[in-house]
């Protein structure tokens, strides 16, 4: 099916008590692995991409490679822009037909973090999905990441979302972007978050997570959980290992395709994991 609004995806995840896997993309390897997992699996979905990651293709080119892959999936999906940085970068991914948007203005002070914010919500339009940061989420991805991490405060959480009015929050209690070996859930200021919201929670860095906290996060009003430094690691190992086994390795395709169902190996595990109900 063509791709869907990020509204629609929310809606029916919340109707069914799931939780959508959001998973990066970059390239063909790993959108091919990406919608492979989903039409195995079957829980609505959320593709994104992050500003840094379409420095090489530009927006439009991720439009027309996840559009043309999920147009005989019947799996809603929509394409999201990660951790728009900028009012520009928000500006761009709506020129190219992204169906979700996330401004990130978490790590400047709450009133400029309200007020950028703000302006993205009046840019996006009202049948697409808003997605907005409060607290400033720890790690790095691709070698970006925060000056300060700093968690959601659960004080700030209604204000702010009665101010911005977005579709969904991003929350910082103790998830980290990346790997990480001391990244857990506090599910103690999950839950005051939680209380505080009238919008469905985001959490990053699904990556570093372990199952048993995946599984929990739908208790907790979460309705997307991004996924990148898993797929990109395995694409990444995939290639390396096919090096290190033959270095006159020529077989660009044989080996692209090994990269495709390791990145769909990984995806499938994530997205059972986040919904144990429906493995």
């Amino acid at each position: 099916m063509p791709l869907v609004s990020g509204l629609d995806v929310i809606q029916e995840c919340t109707a069914r008590g799931l939780v959508a896997g959001a998973f990066n993309t970059t390239n063909i390897e790993t959108t091919m692995g990406i919608v492979d997992a989903i039409e195995k699996v079957g829980v609505p979905t959320f593709i994104q991409v992050a500003p840094t990651n379409a420095a090489l293709s530009g927006f439009e080119y991720i439009y027309d490679m996840v559009s043309r892959r999920l147009a005989e999936t019947r799996v809603p999906v929509a394409l999201h822009l990660d951790h728009g940085k900028s009012l520009g970068a928000v500006e761009d991914a709506l020129a190219a037909d992204f169906t979700s948007i996330m401004i990130d203005a978490s790590e400047e002070p709450y009133d400029e973090n309200v007020r950028i914010s703000s302006i993205a919500r009046e840019m996006t339009p009202a049948d697409l999905a808003l997605e907005a940061e409060l607290g400033s989420i720890g790690g790095k991805e691709d070698d970006h990441g925060p000056e300060v991490e700093l968690s959601t405060d659960p004080s700030q959480v209604e204000g702010f979302v009665t101010a911005v009015r977005p579709d969904m929050l991003a929350v910082s209690v103790g998830n980290v972007h990346g790997y990480s070996p001391t990244a857990a859930i506090d599910f103690d200021l999950l839950a005051q978050v939680r209380a505080a919201s009238s919008v469905p929670l985001v959490v990053h860095g699904g990556s570093g997570l372990p199952p048993e906290q995946l599984g929990r996060l739908h208790e907790f009003g979460v309705v997307k959980v991004n996924v990148a430094s898993d797929l990109r690691n395995a694409m990444i190992r995939a290639f390396g290992e096919a090096y290190a086994a033959n270095p006159q390795e020529v077989s660009l395709i044989r080996v692209s395709t090994q990269a495709v169902a390791a990145i769909s190996d990984v995806v499938e595990r994530r997205i059972r994991m986040l919904n144990p109900s429906a493995a």
